[in-house]
């Protein structure tokens, strides 16, 4: 069938192109070529490695934004590599099929909306809210100690409160994650 045989080239043009296995005339010839590419590997990382613990370890380089740098600069040289073809990635920047598939969006309908939002207002009338705000007080004061959270967290779900409302507790005693911006 036509897809066996663009399955069997583009798997032919992924060998070729992202692997490298063709920059050699004949790659596994005594294994000198494996070899070459096994021992750059370990010498960058015994590199990357000294720079970790030039900064004292993996905690002061998270701390510092280390990691979040090496992850960015690495995605922007990957992306400018493809756009520029000096990555070939078959299917993405060589050998497209310029096809244009629909996207399916997926619609909920709005009476399930309806319907869920019933139910919980439901829940909220029908449960023994006393007992709710009690389940909260006692996450809020066990949030702000150093222990494990899951068996309060069950002890509120039991009592009925929604995961709404246990997440807003733990916002209040947490905040929310904010990204550090490393520039």
């Amino acid at each position: 069938s036509e897809q066996a045989v663009r399955i069997a080239l583009r798997t032919q043009q992924i060998i070729a192109h992202e692997s490298g296995i063709a920059n050699t005339i004949d790659p596994l010839g005594g294994s000198y070529y494996v070899e070459a590419l096994t021992n750059e590997m370990e010498e960058k990382a015994m590199d990357y490695i000294q720079k970790l613990d030039d900064m004292g370890g993996a905690i002061p380089a998270i701390e510092k934004g280390f990691f979040q740098k090496e992850i960015a600069d690495s995605a922007y040289k990957y992306q400018k590599e493809i756009d520029e073809k000096e990555r070939i990635i078959v299917g993405v920047n060589e050998y497209k099929i310029e096809e244009k598939y629909p996207i399916e969006i997926l619609r909920i309908d709005p009476k399930v909306e309806e319907e869920q939002v019933a139910r919980l207002q439901k829940l909220r009338r029908e449960r023994d809210n006393r007992k709710v705000k009690e389940a909260l007080e006692k996450l809020h004061y066990e949030a702000e100690k150093d222990v494990n959270l899951m068996p309060t967290i069950i002890e509120a779900v039991k009592s009925y409160a929604t995961l709404g409302e246990i997440c807003d507790v733990l916002r209040d005693v947490y905040g929310e994650y904010r990204e550090l911006i490393v520039i």
